[in-house]
């Protein structure tokens, strides 16, 4: 599957900061009560630092008339080599998104077979996400199946 006529993936660059934020906002459903928007910052600062690093983080995009509509972000995490993850090399998918009005026109599933592509490239072991259940039928058919283990999270 390709990207429609006009439409273009790409890998991110550091001019797109801004627009990759706005999106990443729309993944919460809750309100940002920061009055300070910190988050933003650090995910300006964290984009700052990965975008240039092809090794540890892939972030692809969709791009439409000069704007940015899709992405999604695959990042390396190195841990300990065990019988799931041999070399110890698992990709977390995350942050896929689609502006509400350019839905349903296969770029979750680009963006999705560009990071997994990736993955392969970079020698991991597996790609790891938590789906919502919007979300899940997209990765069912990349081939990504339901663990047994709950996930579990401690904010602090």
């Amino acid at each position: 599957m390709s990207a429609p006529a006009g439409d273009r993936l790409r890998i991110a660059t550091a001019a797109d900061a801004a627009q990759l934020i706005l999106l990443w906002g729309l993944l919460f459903d809750e309100e940002d009560t920061d009055p300070r928007m910190t988050w933003k910052k650090h995910a300006r600062g964290w984009f700052s630092r990965m975008v240039e690093d092809p090794t540890t983080a892939r972030l692809p995009v969709i791009e439409v008339d000069g704007v940015v509509v899709a992405t999604a972000i695959g990042t390396l995490e190195l841990g300990v080599p065990n019988p799931q993850c041999r070399r110890g090399r698992t990709v977390r998918l995350a942050n896929v998104i689609t502006v509400p009005e350019h839905r349903g026109r296969g770029y979750g599933t680009l963006l999705v077979r560009d990071v997994i592509d990736w993955a392969r490239s970079i020698s991991a072991d597996r790609v790891d996400l938590s789906a919502t259940p919007d979300g899940q039928r997209i990765y069912e058919k990349a081939g990504f199946g339901l663990t047994r283990a709950p996930r579990m999270k401690l904010v602090l």
